[in-house]
């Protein structure tokens, strides 16, 4: 194999490129209270929605280990290895790869690997537009140099827009007051939310997810560049636990731009945590 793309489990997979052996998963693990889980093929969202609907407590990650991905490293039977984490202002993932790819290389000098670890500035649906666009490039003939050129130029530039599921386990987890989340809930408020350079903020908000949805569509499109340029370009959809919402995202987005190649994912186990059930990404 020439090369290997490995990703942390905020990077959701579709079934095909799970089974596609140039991508692999180093999983995080999740914790509601005193149960953990491994973010892994193993990993069952409906039993884990269930128990974060009865938990009083809010549910948290932990990111790999440094030998986890070292071990990663090891077992990529790969001239090239594409390391990819969740925006390192979000987790600790970014720096577990850096540390693990340098025991790597002070364990194996003489290996001849060529290694590059990237903080997304991303997650879920961002996550996983890198992964495939790596992928693409490495198919169409790139070299590892070219490669870490446009992927670190696409960093930069990507577009990833989301509507959160609930606002639930930001309040658990205090990172919004009750009270905000009281008068969300009691009015039916969604709002619109952007990751800028792999930090989170809140654009806009409207009344009703699908109302949410549309603006957030619109917002994508514009910043992206319109229709003119997204056509040249592929669009990532990841959703929790709900795919007919997922394809009335496509549904709508078509009615504003065309794309190359849309690819639509379920989420694994730290995008389910963080945009909760029924909660949309998209990406371009």
């Amino acid at each position: 194999m020439d090369y290997r793309i490995i990703a942390d489990s905020c990077c959701d997979l579709t079934p095909e490129l799970k089974a596609d052996g140039h991508f692999l998963i180093v999983p995080l693990t999740l914790e509601i209270g005193s149960y953990s889980v491994i973010d892994d093929e193993n990993f069952d969202q409906a039993d884990f929605l269930k128990r974060l609907r009865e938990s009083r407590e809010g549910a948290k990650t932990a990111c790999p280990s440094p030998e986890a991905y070292k071990q990663a490293i090891v077992d990529s039977d790969a001239d090239e290895v594409y390391i990819l984490t969740i925006s390192e202002h979000l987790s600790g993932s970014y720096q577990a790869a850096v540390v693990g790819a340098q025991m790597y290389e002070e364990e194996f000098p003489d290996s001849g690997k060529k290694i590059k670890v990237f903080s997304s500035d991303a997650a879920t649906a961002g996550e996983l537009n890198l992964c495939i666009t790596v992928q693409e490039l490495k198919e169409s003939g790139k070299n590892f140099d070219e490669v870490v050129k446009l992927i670190e130029e696409k960093i930069q530039t990507m577009q990833i827009l989301f509507v959160l599921g609930s606002l639930e386990n930001l309040r658990r987890n205090g990172r919004l007051s009750t009270v905000k989340v009281f008068l969300a809930s009691a009015l039916n408020i969604k709002p619109v939310m952007v990751a800028v350079h792999g930090v989170i903020h809140k654009l806009e908000q409207q009344r009703g997810v699908n109302k949410a949805i549309k603006r957030m569509l619109q917002l994508a499109v514009e910043r992206a560049g319109g229709p003119e340029v997204t056509k040249d370009k592929l669009l990532t959809i990841t959703h929790v636990n709900n795919l007919e919402r997922a394809e009335y995202v496509k549904e709508e987005i078509l009615k504003l731009a065309s794309f190359r190649r849309i690819v639509i994912a379920n989420t694994m186990g730290v995008s389910t945590v963080y945009a909760e059930d029924g909660g949309i990404v998209v990406a371009i």
